[in-house]
């Protein structure tokens, strides 16, 4: 088989959670999340308003922008396919396997492995696949270019935070939230999410008291979630006397709600109605060095010409 003939039938599948295009879409979307499991209303609205109040939906974009820089560094082809969202994957594999794709590195943006994230990406490869074979990547939340990447964006926000603030502020790490049952099961999520801290943490030689870490977007699903929140967590700085604070979400990649309403909305406000300043890491978004995270990984795991 020659290179060019061997690019085509290999390549890369990118997944990520899915995002809605427009706020009127936010209740197919949601009810897509939950399975088809109906919301209450008041909760749709709410989800809604804070898509209104973001008034941008940039997921979908930075991960199909992600799949070209990535294609463009391996020379190998790179799609992309959403959970909950077009481009869906049961339609991304239908175009792979009309592009004669035979085998396919899977990576999920959510480096840390939980089931509620991971498990579901890798259910949902299961349900959609034709006749191609897949090697999945369970977790890549220590990835050296990753923690790089992380580090790179934390150092220009502390420098930033530094200018308007006087000093560096306290840094709070933030993963997404699970619920706690999930966690005494067996799940890895919560020692990833707080490992890809300390790494990023190591990276800039950070003092242990010169950070925290904490669990940000709770559900509403009964039962406990996974703590401690970032509203607790400001509280406490507060109380110690402090009066700022910078938060790097290193349980996301890109821009989306989470990000761009629960820390640069809600949080801010949160802080700000308690006489605090509070400031954001940039999101990896378009990285080179995460570009060069994922790359590593697809040559780690499997043959890929020199390009």
């Amino acid at each position: 088989m020659d290179t060019q003939s061997h690019n085509l039938r290999n390549a890369v599948l990118l997944l990520a959670h899915g995002s809605p295009d427009s706020v009127e879409q936010v209740p197919e979307f949601l009810l897509r999340v939950t399975g088809g499991r109906p919301l209450p209303a008041q909760v749709v609205e709410e989800v809604k308003r804070r898509y209104e109040r973001v008034g941008c939906f940039p997921l979908t974009y930075h991960t199909l922008r992600q799949a070209e820089l990535l294609a463009q560094r391996l020379g190998i082809p790179v799609y992309a396919a959403m959970r909950n969202w077009h481009p869906f994957v049961a339609d991304t594999l239908a175009g792979m396997n009309a592009d004669g794709i035979m085998h396919a590195t899977v990576i999920c943006l959510a480096p840390q492995n939980s089931r509620t994230s991971v498990g579901l990406y890798r259910s949902s490869l299961r349900r959609a696949n034709g006749n191609m074979t897949f090697d999945f990547v369970e977790s890549w939340h220590d990835q050296p270019s990753l923690i790089q990447a992380f580090a790179e964006k934390l150092k220009s926000g502390m420098e930033r935070a530094a200018q308007e603030y006087g000093k560096n502020p306290p840094i709070i790490f933030t993963a997404h939230s699970v619920p706690e049952r999930t966690i005494l099961e067996g799940d890895p999520y919560e020692d990833q999410t707080k490992h890809t801290a300390e790494l990023v943490a190591a990276a800039l030689s950070l003092d242990r008291s010169a950070w925290r870490f904490a669990f940000q977007s709770q559900g509403i699903s009964v039962g406990t979630w996974l703590g401690p929140t970032v509203e607790q967590t400001i509280l406490e700085l507060k109380e110690s006397g402090q009066t700022g604070v910078l938060i790097q979400p290193i349980g996301f990649l890109c821009d989306h709600i989470e990000v761009l309403y629960d820390i640069d909305i809600a949080f801010k406000e949160f802080a700000e109605a308690r006489g605090m300043r509070l400031w954001r890491a940039e999101s990896l978004n378009e990285s080179p060095l995460l570009t060069s995270a994922l790359a590593e990984i697809v040559k780690s795991r499997a043959a890929v010409p020199a390009h």
